[in-house]
């Protein structure tokens, strides 16, 4: 990945702007690391690109600026900024974390030369990253900071580093107009879990990444990561951009320190999902949350649901939480009509109670001698089901299934009924076979290596809950 990927942007604009449904292609990629087991990359869709932070393809590498390692993989952070440099009237950026200091700068630069700009991101993270507390899951937000701004390498920060390497402080004191989800008067959403930005009004960056060192890069103090498997999408529609500007616009009421006319959660109104001709592809574009009291096929989950309801032959998934029930009964009823399913899951979510990946592996684990409501093991169990192979560190982040090698469905939304219920979300379902392509060859890469099945240990722990209980 170059930084040079969006010197068409402005013609592209231009020709979308004036109604033109077509786009330059980008320019293609340029290999530092070529090799004859790295396959050949893939032609891109000229209005829809697809990004992956662990794509082995021959072209895709870059150095890690933070660690200053050459690694394979798309450089997402590069692809975020150049859509911020080419900025020429406005930037809005919803994102749940945002700690990378060269995209806090580009921001910082552009709000500096008259661009509008507005940033949101999730209340938790709405705090300097220089004075976080180490978390209860046992990292240190702290070290991974000094690791990063300790540019003397002296062991300690001075007021500089943590001026030039904290995004938050960078934005701070700059006045680059931010808020969170307490801009409601509340305490906060149940998350704002957005991950996109909007530019010009014309084109919009999203995903499934968070703008962090774990979300795209890696871990400081981790050599061997490559940042969690994530995936960023660009695409170029102003029809399209102006429904994600409206998105914003509810979250952003009328900005920090006005009224608490911010909306965040179940405080905006219900939406329907939006069927757009994006050039080529048919895309379906959905915001959560939906309340409860809605019914569930109107929902975010339920737009997952009609989506995977159409399959024919295949689905594949990759996704980093799956708790939602309706979902797998409806894949379950998918593959007794004959239609293939293979499933990857974070291992931090995979064989929790609650996962549907026991229910699809036709099992259950039994909490506090209790079964999960309306839990349902499949009848004919799937030997496809487990964990992908990823560096140390890593996690499966995406939240993507590939239907027939030719429907995507993407975005930040979580297939989970916080995702649906509580959550500020966003969905995308992409009909077009070159934007498929691409993650069907990230789904291939995570399952070549995979572990499925049950674990040994998860084995262990449902006989022992299941004896525990009788």
């Amino acid at each position: 990945m170059r930084s040079r990927l969006w010197l068409s942007f402005v013609v592209a604009s231009l020709a979308l702007a004036s109604g033109c449904q077509s786009a330059p292609t980008w320019l293609p990629f340029t290999s530092t690391t070529a090799g004859p087991d790295r396959p050949e990359p893939l032609p891109q869709d000229p209005v829809i690109q697809a990004y992956f932070n662990q794509n082995p393809a021959q072209g895709a590498d870059y150095t890690d600026p933070y660690r200053n390692i050459e690694r394979p993989g798309d450089d997402l952070e590069a692809v975020i900024l150049d859509g911020i440099n080419q900025a020429q009237t406005s930037l809005d950026v919803a994102v749940q974390e945002l700690r990378l200091p060269r995209i806090a700068q580009a921001l910082v630069a552009r709000h500096q030369a008259g661009i509008r700009v507005r940033v949101i991101i999730e209340n938790t993270y709405n705090q300097p990253w220089s004075e976080r507390e180490p978390s209860s899951s046992g990292d240190d937000p702290a070290e991974e900071f000094r690791l990063l701004a300790d540019q003397n390498q002296d062991g300690q920060l001075n007021a500089d580093e943590i001026q030039q390497a904290d995004a938050i402080v960078l934005l701070r004191n700059a006045g680059v107009p931010m808020l969170d989800d307490t801009a409601d008067g509340s305490k906060g959403s149940g998350l704002m879990h957005h991950k996109f930005m909007v530019i010009d009004g014309l084109t919009v960056v999203t995903g499934s990444a968070n703008w962090t060192l774990s979300g795209v890069h890696g871990d400081m103090d981790a050599p061997a990561s490559r940042g969690n498997a994530n995936n960023l999408v660009v695409i170029q529609h102003p029809t399209l951009a102006a429904a994600f500007t409206q998105e914003f616009n509810l979250m952003w009421g009328d900005g920090p320190g006005g009224r608490t006319d911010s909306r965040f959660g179940l405080q905006k109104p219900p939406r329907s999902p939006q069927i757009l001709q994006v050039g080529g592809a048919t895309v379906t574009l959905n915001f959560s949350p939906l309340s409860p009291s809605e019914p569930w096929q109107h929902s975010t989950n339920g737009v997952i649901g009609r989506a995977l309801q159409q399959a024919q032959s295949q689905v594949d998934l990759a996704l980093f939480v799956f708790s939602e029930q309706p979902l797998a009964d409806i894949l379950r009823d998918r593959h007794q009509n004959g239609v293939t399913v293979r499933a990857l899951i974070d291992p931090s979510f995979a064989f929790r109670n609650f996962s549907e990946g026991l229910d699809m592996l036709g099992v259950t684990l039994l909490q506090n001698c209790k079964v999960e409501e309306n839990n349902a093991p499949w009848p004919q169990p799937l030997e496809t089901v487990g964990m992908a192979a990823l560096p140390p560190g890593d996690k499966l982040h995406h939240k993507v299934a590939v239907i027939d090698g030719r429907t995507v469905i993407t975005g930040s939304h979580n297939w989970s009924i916080a995702a649906n219920h509580d959550n500020d979300e966003t969905l995308l379902v992409i009909d077009h076979p070159t934007v498929a392509a691409h993650f069907q060859r990230e789904f291939d890469r995570l399952y070549q290596n995979a572990s499925l099945g049950l674990p040994p240990k998860i084995e262990d722990k449902i006989a022992q809950a299941a004896a525990k209980c009788q």
